[in-house]
């Protein structure tokens, strides 16, 4: 899987791109494009990647992504499971105009825009009434659209129920060499993480030798390669552990762990429960 850059093309009446999601699986590989992104999943659960960063998502997940931040949903599929659905808003900085984020009633917009680029969750009561609107865009003309638009924006940067993503993202300065090398060893490691990652491999893929890589890595995400690729696994196995009934030992090795008392450490390591424990959590 390549990170690849998404051209955004509003509709002809419309400064804003509305999409409505209904998949069995979210397709977009993990990607990036200078317009935002405000996501909402209706339904669905599984992974999502934004940034240098791996979180559990589930219904009604709310995010807000900055521009050119590499992002992407990977959802779980089961069996007689129904489609994911999602609805999706791409949209420029300026789309309403260079100056109009700058009047004084706006210019918390404005600053909305620039902590998105550290990827933002919306929680809590701003959350729900985020949803609400969202789900009414659909029933208004293109006029009201923009109206509810400004008004979800606002209601998400006056609000403190927001949790940044992953900081390093807006803090980093990349060349846009080295923003293709990090997106690009990023879906590699999304879609390989589960089988034997190689340095070697990766480290080719960045056009690195294996110790520039591993200096660059670590310069980028401030952790190695074999930290990332077990951040990836363990979340993987939570997320198993709390939506399957597989065995243990099956989830390690799916997980891509070799052994299940090196799987069985590195999870109390990471959680500070073993599997089991954490697994008991969530039984109702």
């Amino acid at each position: 899987m390549k990170a690849l850059f998404e051209q955004v093309t509003p509709k002809i009446k419309s400064s804003v791109s509305i999409l409505e999601l209904d998949k069995v699986r979210f397709d977009a590989p993990y990607h990036f494009h200078p317009e935002l992104e405000l996501t909402w999943i209706m339904k669905g659960y599984g992974k999502r990647y934004i940034g240098g960063k791996v979180s559990d998502f589930e219904s009604n997940d709310l995010v807000l992504v900055g521009p050119n931040v590499p992002h992407c949903w990977i959802n779980e599929i089961r069996s007689g499971e129904e489609n994911v659905l999602a609805t999706v808003i791409q949209f420029t900085q300026n789309f309403a105009g260079e100056m109009f984020w700058k009047l004084p009633e706006l210019r918390g917009i404005g600053k909305l825009f620039e902590l998105a680029r550290s990827g933002l969750v919306i929680n809590g009561t701003t959350r729900q009434l985020v949803i609400a609107k969202m789900a009414k865009l659909s029933e208004v003309d293109e006029f009201h659209k923009i109206v509810l638009f400004i008004e979800i924006l606002h209601d998400i940067s006056s609000s403190a129920e927001i949790e940044i993503v992953d900081l390093q993202s807006a803090e980093l300065a990349f060349s846009f060499a080295d923003t293709d090398r990090f997106q690009k060893v990023f879906a590699y490691l999304i879609e390989n993480f589960q089988k034997e990652v190689s340095l070697k491999t990766v480290a080719g893929i960045a056009n690195l030798t294996p110790t520039a890589f591993c200096r660059y890595f670590k310069s980028v995400t401030r952790k190695t390669l074999i930290e990332i690729v077990t951040e990836f696994r363990i979340s993987q196995a939570c997320l198993l552990l709390r939506t399957t009934t597989k065995p243990v030992n099956e989830i390690c090795f799916e997980c891509g762990f070799g052994n299940i008392s090196y799987f069985n450490k590195t999870f109390k390591a990471s959680t500070e429960y073993t599997p089991l424990q954490y697994r008991n959590l969530f039984l109702v």
